[in-house]
């Protein structure tokens, strides 16, 4: 198994709520406060999407565990240049493979919610998405939180329905291992620019405010 899980949007310098305030005004959605991934040291709010899927809004902290994370340094060199889309994330069921064609473990993530549940996962690739923004990191959540995935945070209100991505399909298809890989089910992908700047362009839902692309 194999499919989109979420797209990241770094704040840009007018911070958490004003860049939260933008988007969801756009769309006309709702946010949840997503909290703080101490090892990482980042902070997220929360877009549930359609489809099992959601948009994380995700902003560095100051705090040490982000100059030592490479998710921390992504979202930080992703703000620094103002903000914007910083990467995509692919759900799998089993990152062995993964890791033995990286030659690196995957990382532990976790975050507590305020009752003192903690939805907990690994992941790996943040390093080749710092280095190739066009491809995705992978992810796989710990058994037993399906009920805390962020999609189920309420009742989605919006859809993913299309990435603008610059880069090479063939090149992500490369990197998740399989020339067959599809990992965007009903989601259109249009892949532009591919030797320029590679990185999502842009997204595009289906919202209560109609079709909107940010």
């Amino acid at each position: 198994m194999m499919r989109l899980d979420h797209v990241s949007f770094a704040v840009g310098p007018d911070g958490m709520d004003a860049t939260v305030k933008r988007i969801t005004d756009a769309l006309g959605v709702d946010r949840v406060k997503g909290g703080i991934h101490p090892r990482f040291g980042t902070a997220n709010a929360i877009i549930p999407l359609a489809d099992r899927q959601y948009l994380e809004i995700v902003e560095v902290l100051d705090h040490p565990s982000a100059n030592k994370a490479p998710f921390g340094q992504a979202v930080r060199n992703r703000s620094q240049i103002g903000g914007g889309w910083m990467g995509w994330c692919v759900t799998v069921d089993d990152l062995l493979p993964f890791e033995n064609r990286l030659g690196r473990r995957s990382v532990p993530g976790n975050r507590k919610f305020p009752d003192n549940q903690e939805l907990t996962w690994q992941q790996i690739g943040i390093k080749g998405l710092i280095a190739d923004p066009q491809v995705p990191y992978l992810l796989r959540w710990d058994d037993g939180t399906e009920h805390l995935h962020p999609s189920r945070a309420y009742e989605p209100q919006a859809k993913l329905i299309k990435l603008s991505i610059a880069g090479s399909p063939k090149r992500v298809a490369d990197w998740l291992g399989s020339p067959d890989a599809d990992p965007f089910d009903n989601v259109q992908v249009d892949w532009i620019a591919p030797s320029g700047t590679p990185g999502i362009m842009s997204v595009t839902f289906s919202s209560p405010n109609g079709e909107v692309t940010i």
